[in-house]
């Protein structure tokens, strides 16, 4: 869609007013309206298939060897296979498996029809054998691929402006139940768009519409299956402390340590991403079982389970609450260093989304420093979760609002403190990060040819 022109401040552009009264604009609406139907109901398979997935590779295939249990070393082997699937999938595949989790959360605009196989397969088999990332970059592909391909089907002439709505709406359905409420969906998904002005409202109408399609179809779908609805939802939350000075010093605290730990995480899965490109299969692979590693000396050092270090995190951030004084100091320690190298192994050489890792590696660091004189449990837990959130992904707006909406009632209480700590933890990381290569200066013009005397 083409950029409005500046105007007043307090003035909306004139052919953003003209945009919502087109007829067209109406039947955009009605569009995106119908595409979140299908488009929800795919992502909503999308994560069954994954749940199911990770039932079978952890639970049923070694019982069905003969184990009692799943054994620690498990892992090990499991993830160098998965690594050996992705590595051969993002060669082969168009598309190269998707987006790049190393480097944050970004859209390049929908996929074309061509990509959208190896981008289901590549994040099918990572979240499938465990690999610590999330579903959220894969759906939005997929979501907003899928929506311009069902209208396309229809109309093959679609404007820039079109195709990038549909693509935007498609996104929103996709992942409109994802992070606990369609709204939170939505603000992450502006932000990472980085759409503003009056031209934010045109794009942001098509896709709550939606994302609201998409989490009643989600509701349903989960009701009928007897699967949930795979969103982020937290059990009961101990009450929260109002905020005092202690309390500011803990957020300015949690939030250097939440930029120092997230650039760490960043650098390495970046230095890590620029290797496995040269030597895409032994590297995948060999990530894959470090993985394992991390996961296995975890399990032998804190005497539980291999999979807290596996997978997203997503469902484990509610018992990791729930069992808080469960955990000793050394195995939140040890939990919170083993996932955040495992973190930082599947950034650089698989694929999926980086938003759930890093909520639960912030809120097992919260936790960790609540046992420390002067900050309680549900401030640490929402502060690791905001201050570490934007760390990774630098949209602050989204991670305050990930950190205080999953509270409930108690992110009121500890949202002051959430905003400090994510602002420290923004303005650190940004500080931290390397200044991008200036361009190189444009060539001197040739000299001009001598003219025949």
């Amino acid at each position: 869609m083409s950029a409005v022109p500046a105007g007043p401040p307090t003035a909306t552009p004139p052919d953003a007013f003209a945009l919502v009264r087109t007829r067209g604009y109406l039947v955009l609406l009605v569009m995106t309206a119908l595409l979140g139907i299908p488009v929800s109901a795919v992502a909503f398979g999308f994560l069954a298939l994954v749940s199911e997935l990770q039932s079978l590779t952890y639970t049923d295939l070694p019982r069905g060897l003969g184990f009692d249990g799943t054994p620690s070393w498990w892992p090990i082997p499991l993830l160098a296979v998965g690594g050996v699937l992705v590595a051969l999938i993002i060669r082969f595949l168009p598309g190269e498996g998707g987006h790049r989790p190393a480097e944050g959360l970004v859209t390049k605009g929908p996929p074309t029809a061509a990509e959208l196989p190896g981008i289901a397969l590549a994040a099918i088999v990572s979240l499938g054998v465990g690999v610590v990332l999330g579903p959220e970059a894969p759906l939005i592909a997929l979501g907003g691929g899928l929506a311009v391909l069902a209208v396309r089907a229809v109309k093959r002439n679609l404007d820039p402006g079109t195709t990038g709505v549909l693509g935007a709406a498609g996104s929103f359905a996709a992942v409109s139940t994802l992070l606990g409420s369609p709204l939170l969906g939505a603000f992450l998904l502006m932000e990472v768009s980085g759409i503003g002005g009056a031209m934010m409202g045109i794009v942001l109408v098509p896709g709550l519409l939606a994302a609201g399609v998409g989490a009643l179809m989600f509701t349903g779908l989960g009701s009928w299956t007897g699967l949930g609805t795979f969103s982020l939802v937290l059990g009961k939350v101990p009450p929260a402390a109002r905020p005092d000075l202690a309390g500011f010093g803990w957020a300015l605290a949690v939030g250097v340590v939440a930029a120092l730990l997230g650039t760490a995480i960043r650098r390495s899965s970046l230095l890590l991403e620029a290797r496995v490109e040269r030597r895409r299969l032994p590297l995948t692979v060999l990530a894959g079982a470090l993985m394992g590693v991390a996961a296995l000396v975890y399990a032998e050092t804190t005497g539980r389970e291999a999979s807290e270090v596996l997978y997203s995190g997503q469902t484990a951030l509610g018992p990791l609450l729930a069992d808080q004084a469960g955990y000793t100091v050394g195995a939140l320690v040890a939990l919170l260093v083993c996932k955040a190298v495992a973190y930082g192994l599947a950034l650089g050489a698989f694929r999926g989304g980086p938003v759930f890792p890093s909520m639960f590696v912030g809120a097992a660091a919260g936790l960790a420093l609540a046992h420390l004189p002067g900050l309680d449990v549900t401030s640490g837990f929402a502060m690791g979760v905001g201050a570490m959130c934007v760390a990774m992904l630098k949209l602050p707006m989204t991670s305050v609002l990930l950190a205080t909406i999953l509270m409930g009632t108690e992110g009121i209480t500890v949202m002051p403190l959430v905003i400090v700590a994510v602002v420290v933890s923004y303005v650190l990381t940004l500080r931290l990060t390397p200044a991008p290569a200036p361009a190189p200066p444009p060539a001197p013009a040739p000299p001009p040819a001598p003219q025949p005397g």
